[in-house]
């Protein structure tokens, strides 16, 4: 599912015109950016959570030539899927009787 599927997904599901739910979809995206950018943690109930984590600056090797080349620090986003959204990937099975 991309951008436009989801946007579409919820016109149809809301009965809302395309360019509407296009500006609400944008704006959660942007609230979230907003809040990531600002060091927040955005915590979504049963689906999720997204953080900044540093990594720090590490040394690395260039493939082509195997040069070491210094890798500086940076900021990435995390995110951590909440224990219900796993278990909805990976549900679990019932134990099988045990024949006697």
């Amino acid at each position: 599912m991309n951008k436009n599927d989801l946007i579409e997904s919820v016109a149809e599901e809301f009965e809302l015109t395309k360019t509407y739910a296009r500006d609400l979809v944008d704006r959660v995206f942007e609230k979230i950016m907003v809040a990531v950018n600002s060091g927040e943690e955005v915590a979504l109930f049963g689906f999720g959570r997204f953080k900044v984590v540093e990594r720090r600056a590490r040394t690395g090797r260039n493939p082509q030539t195997g040069e070491t080349v210094k890798i500086p620090a940076r900021k990435v986003l995390k995110f951590e899927a909440a224990k219900a959204l796993k278990e909805s990937l990976n549900p679990k099975r019932r134990p099988r009787k045990k024949a006697a």
